[in-house]
């Protein structure tokens, strides 16, 4: 062989070619694949994980309201008349059941001016306990000839899909990648997922939340300001965030020597905190001005729990403790009951230092503390409780921590399972029903 044949066959040229032929001319290349591992690299895994990230989290979110779909479907098909639909309503016709009916009566005919009072003289439930950012949005896409029920469902669903995005970032900033995209499967198959898809504002009410927190955790503390803002005229809780603003500024100030918190960034915050407490109260103040009834909000929000304990003053962290007389005093006393609150709120507290739940950082804990304490200070537990328990929903991400796939396999059919389950007791209506989402 020559010289500049073991050259080639040095560099793999000569090889590759396939060698050289009697003459000395060179062989015929082979034909080959340029990609050895191209049937791996087609394999569903492979292409899954070279997605982008939120294709991924559109993919799990699209394909979690497709089984939620289903079950809707289910029910509808057995759901009998009741006082919003004829029976076996379609499917738009029964994502539009309980408060959606509120939403649309704010969107079109807006808020009562005087409060409508019952038969004894009290207030009676009315718009005012719903907040105006979602019934404006769905008049605003009725201008385009859409349907008002099927535009409910289209904000609905469309603010979900932005809230699992937010969230998977937020995730990200504490969990490895397949953590975080588990998390995201986690809130989107959770048991009152439905929700993202009925005429609430729910979903709006989770992509704020997801968006301050991310905010908060990035120290992108002005940007909090029009968040906060439009989420206060959406859904409950910018009193909590509040809360957890104020938290953060304080532990900030603690670990001020390992954490450098100057003085710009300490005023920021705690302006910030005190807008937030401004903009949670400022819907009160305006019912009060629309009504020219002072506790207008409160005797309106006052009126759903009326049916379990009758009409009372708004008494701040007495509510659990009337819930748990009304639904278990009979059966363990006055003391035991008291006792069970207890109990729950000492379980809340140790959750919040598991080592799952401390893996997503300070300030998702003192978001899920405030909110608890906000839950405990002015909510009556009734069947909307895991509705109203949902803001809590980053903790999905302490629960996406193990690995092992029958664990995960396992808490997305329990969790669906578990959607079966809220649909039947708090959607299906029978008869006079009493068990609203």
């Amino acid at each position: 062989m020559s010289v500049s044949d073991d050259a080639a066959a040095e560099s793999g040229t000569a090889a590759d070619a396939g060698g050289v032929d009697a003459d000395g001319r060179l062989a015929p290349v082979p034909a080959r694949d340029p990609d050895p591992f191209r049937a791996h690299r087609s394999s569903p895994r492979v292409r899954w994980r070279v997605l982008p990230w939120w294709a991924r989290v559109g993919l799990v979110y699209l394909a979690a309201r497709a089984v939620t779909t289903v079950l809707l479907l289910w029910f509808a098909e057995a759901q009998g008349p009741n006082a919003w639909t004829n029976a076996r309503p379609d499917l738009v016709a029964y994502s539009n059941l309980w408060d959606a009916r509120w939403y649309g009566s704010i969107a079109f005919g807006w808020y009562p001016g005087t409060l409508p009072l019952d038969a004894a003289g009290h207030v009676a439930e009315n718009q005012w306990a719903f907040l105006p950012v979602y019934p404006l949005l769905l008049r605003l896409l009725t201008f385009t000839g859409m349907p008002w029920d099927v535009a409910s469902v289209v904000i609905a669903v469309l603010a979900g899909l932005g809230a699992a995005l937010v969230l998977h970032r937020l995730m990200s900033r504490f969990l490895e990648p397949d953590r975080a995209m588990f998390a995201v499967v986690l809130f989107c198959v959770a048991p009152v997922s439905p929700i993202m898809q009925f005429g609430y504002a729910e979903s709006l009410g989770f992509l704020w939340i997801a968006l301050a927190l991310l905010l908060l955790v990035d120290r992108r503390y002005g940007w909090l300001v029009p968040v906060i803002a439009v989420w206060a005229f959406t859904r409950p809780g910018t009193l909590a965030f509040a809360l957890t603003l104020g938290l953060h500024w304080i532990v900030r100030f603690v670990q001020r020597r390992s954490d450098p918190f100057p003085v710009r960034e300490r005023v920021v915050v705690a302006a910030v905190a005190v807008f937030a407490g401004i903009a949670g109260l400022a819907w009160p103040v305006i019912a009060w001005i629309g009504t020219g009834e002072p506790a207008a909000y409160f005797d309106t929000e006052l009126a759903w729990r009326a049916a379990y304990i009758g009409y009372g003053d708004l008494v701040p962290f007495t509510a659990w403790f009337q819930a748990a007389q009304w639904w278990i005093g009979d059966v363990i006393g006055p003391v035991g009951s008291a006792i069970a609150v207890i109990a729950l709120m000492v379980a809340f507290a140790l959750m919040l230092f598991l080592p799952a739940v401390r893996r997503l950082g300070v300030d998702i804990r003192l978001w899920i503390a405030s909110y608890g304490a906000y839950l405990f200070a002015v909510f009556f537990p009734q069947s909307s409780t895991f509705r109203l328990l949902a803001p809590m929903f980053p903790l999905v991400g302490a629960l996406a921590v193990p690995r092992a796939r029958w664990y995960r396999w396992t808490l997305v059919v329990v969790s669906i399972a578990l959607q079966v389950g809220w649909l039947y007791v708090c959607w299906v209506i029978v008869g006079r029903d009493w068990t609203p989402p």
